[in-house]
């Protein structure tokens, strides 16, 4: 049975390509977005949680986002979590939600956003040029096993690289445009 699956391998490159996006839509560009709290966790009933496992947490207006804690006595874990986010910041308490105004951006921390942007798209790069070797692997196995002939590895080699080629494009591609919106806020 041949190791090769030009399938799977594809899959992977793509899940790559998603990761890096999920990654990308938690860096603040300005607007209030809710996929800026995903990282948070919170310690409560024992246990780190995910932030979305105890709040629900919703964007009311452009620059303020809201945490509805379901129980209140996780009131305050959820407030020192998000402040051990280290996000930048700064609950305040209304009831038993949370208020959380985002302050504007400073030209030094659009910088280094941008600069956090580029390394997420490194690591996705990183990601994909793994795929890329363990197809490459699965070639050569193959042809060892006497799978496939030699012809029919470079062929695959090919298609291989191409759509490494074509998934580290698109991932320029989605970087730059996020350092773009994070610039030009």
């Amino acid at each position: 049975m041949a190791k090769y699956d030009k399938a799977d391998i594809e899959r992977r490159m793509k899940g790559a390509i998603e990761s890096l996006k999920g990654d990308l839509s938690g860096l603040r560009t300005g607007r209030a977005n809710t996929s800026l709290l995903d990282p948070v966790m919170v310690e409560v009933y024992g246990a780190m949680m995910p932030l979305n496992q105890v709040a629900t947490v919703s964007a009311p207006e452009p620059r303020m986002l809201s945490v509805q804690v379901w129980d209140k006595s996780n009131l305050t874990p959820v407030e020192k979590g998000i402040a051990k986010a280290n996000l930048g910041l700064n609950p305040m308490i209304d009831g038993q939600t949370l208020r959380l105004p985002l302050p504007d951006l400073t030209q030094e921390r659009r910088k280094e956003l941008a600069k956090l942007a580029g390394e997420y798209g490194e690591k996705a790069k990183i990601a994909i040029r793994n795929v890329r070797r363990d197809g490459m692997e699965a070639l050569k196995d193959d042809e060892k096993k006497k799978d496939i002939s030699e012809d029919e590895r470079k062929r695959s080699e090919d298609d291989v690289q191409k759509l490494t080629d074509s998934h580290v494009a698109e991932i320029d591609t989605v970087v730059a445009a996020k350092v773009k919106e994070i610039l030009s806020q």
